[in-house]
């Protein structure tokens, strides 16, 4: 092994995404001594992981990306408006060689314990090769979106054809020349890939059970003027992403209120943010998350999007959401999804009006038909913000298990720490803005609180650092009171865990608004780390 004898660092951090090579980069800006373990082959985190046909960012490429390095920022040049999953991992490997990170980099090495040892107040790791690793901190950087739903469908092990997860993709990717496809599944992944996978098939045969509303990404090369601008004003836009809601430029809502605005100005403001694309539409008025006949409004505006689309009126009305409000699930952006449907290769099966019954040797068979299949796309989605870390052994204080513990739904102070697990740290956690913001504007405002603390801690001479039961209950009941008046709880989404069969539904993101959360984290921190308890050295 590289780094320190014996396993032994101030710092172990699990995962090696975005949020992994900025903590390591920062850790070591502190003369900290930390060592990543990944379970992949390559770094890149979810941008290793998800390379089914189509991937691509929902966030524009200048916004998604790191800050914290103008000389970074000078010598990389996105080629597209929203960049794709190959593009994304060259960028994560060229951040990992111009900062040297690999040599504090272990691939395939799945970390499977965490244990606290409280009379050293440091974590003992082991991983899957059989490695013992300890540390003074743990950090999660283990994703939101990085442990896939388990495909369990009765039949499944019959299915004599060829069958894959868009979570793991084979990375020569797949021909499907001259294959009967079906895709099950009508999330973001399979938003992305059925186009795509249209284009090249025999035939598409797709399994909707929910609807998802999508925006039209409007993709292309980078715009030479909106480059020029960002370059020439770069501080500014980022000091304004990070004082919007959701991180982002593009999604900065209007202050006007959505049921006081003509109908005729509705649908020009909805039409003009529909021709920009992605998120924008979401930012149309000031209530449409928190009122929900003005964002019926919104939603309808996009119902009839795909009603002039989709030639069948009947697939066009299979296609459009009815059942919860618009953005209360994370919205798709597409290229070309709704067009899709009109191709002749193309079909619907809406598993609303036929069940999907088993998968069999030779395709799918619902209530209504069997229909025949060479390959099988699972397009089922994540154990989202939970899933990776529930896949760990994480025991605190006692022997306290973490998963145990969140057997109710998550609870943490912040997102960032957990009561009776001391100086474990969790990247864009449950109870932050994580998925209701710009990850890359998330991630990099979690691990720079993250380092700060780390040093605050060290410079004290101090052992452990551990949220406040109290404080952590507080956090929770805020957590669930933002959330509470707004459309987020109306819909069955991975928001609530409801896309897991047993996943307790709690609302898992915080919705208050990225800015006002960095500011309560400073606050925090600028009190002394006000609701954490911090402990002296045992040994």
């Amino acid at each position: 092994m590289n780094g320190t004898e014996q396993g032994s660092y101030d710092a172990v951090i699990v995962g090696a995404g975005f949020s992994g090579l900025y903590m390591l980069h920062k850790l070591r800006g502190l003369g900290l001594s930390a060592r990543i373990y990944e379970a992949g082959t390559g770094v890149g985190g979810t941008w290793y992981w998800n390379r089914y046909p189509g991937a691509r960012v929902d966030i524009e490429s200048q916004e998604y990306s790191y800050s914290f390095s103008p000389e970074l920022e000078d010598e990389w040049v996105w080629s597209e408006r929203y960049a794709t999953q190959p593009e994304l991992l060259r960028y994560l490997n060229h951040v990992a060689d111009r900062f040297d990170l690999r040599r504090d980099i272990q691939l395939e090495t799945r970390v499977v314990t965490a244990h606290f040892n409280e009379g050293t107040n440091r974590w003992t790791a082991t991983t899957d090769r059989g490695e013992t690793i300890t540390a003074r901190y743990c950090v999660m950087a283990t994703g939101c979106l990085s442990v896939p739903n388990d495909a369990s469908f009765p039949g499944m092990e019959t299915f004599q054809g060829k069958s894959w997860h868009t979570n793991s993709w084979p990375r020569d990717g797949v021909d499907f020349k001259g294959q009967r496809v079906a895709v099950i599944g009508t999330g973001s992944s399979a938003i992305q890939s059925i186009p795509v996978i249209a284009a090249e098939a025999d035939h598409v045969t797709v399994f909707q059970r929910t609807p998802n509303f999508s925006i039209p990404a409007h993709n292309g090369p980078v715009d030479a003027e909106i480059s020029a601008d960002w370059k020439a004003n770069r501080a500014q836009r980022r000091k304004e992403q990070r004082e919007t809601g959701f991180g982002s430029l593009m999604i900065t809502p209007g202050e006007t209120l959505a049921l006081e605005d003509t109908p005729e100005s509705r649908q020009a403001n909805y039409q003009a943010r529909w021709d920009v694309g992605g998120f924008a539409l979401l930012g149309g008025y000031a209530d449409l998350i928190v009122d929900t006949d003005a964002n019926d409004t919104a939603a309808e505006f996009v119902r009839g999007k795909i009603r002039e689309i989709v030639k069948d009126p009947v697939v066009a009305e299979k296609l459009a959401p009815k059942s919860f409000p618009i953005g209360s699930k994370r919205i798709c952006v597409d290229t070309g999804y709704y067009d899709t449907f009109n191709r002749d290769n193309v079909s619907l099966v809406d598993l609303r009006d036929e069940a999907l019954e088993a998968i069999t040797t030779t395709g799918v068979r619902t209530t209504a038909a069997n229909y025949e299949a060479d390959t099988i796309v699972y397009a089922i989605g994540f154990d989202a913000m939970t899933g990776a870390l529930g896949k760990v052994d994480i025991r605190g204080r006692g022997g306290e298990s973490l998963k145990a513990g969140w057997e109710d739904g998550p609870r943490t102070y912040l997102g960032l720490m957990v009561a009776g697990f001391p100086n474990l740290f969790l990247v864009t956690g449950p109870g932050s803005p994580s998925v209701l913001c710009n990850m890359a504007v998330a991630i990099e405002q979690h691990v720079e609180w993250i380092s700060d603390c780390i040093g605050w801690v060290g410079a004290r001479q101090m052992g452990a650092i551990e949220a406040t039961a109290a404080a952590q209950d507080a956090w929770v009941e805020h957590v669930n009171e933002v959330a509470e008046p707004t459309i987020f709880p109306l819909a069955n989404s991975w928001y609530l865990g409801a896309n897991v069969p047993g996943k307790p539904r709690v609302f898992m993101p915080y919705i208050g608004g990225f800015s006002t959360y960095r500011d309560k984290c400073n606050e925090v921190a600028a009190n002394g780390y006000e609701g954490f308890a911090v402990s002296s050295d045992a040994r």
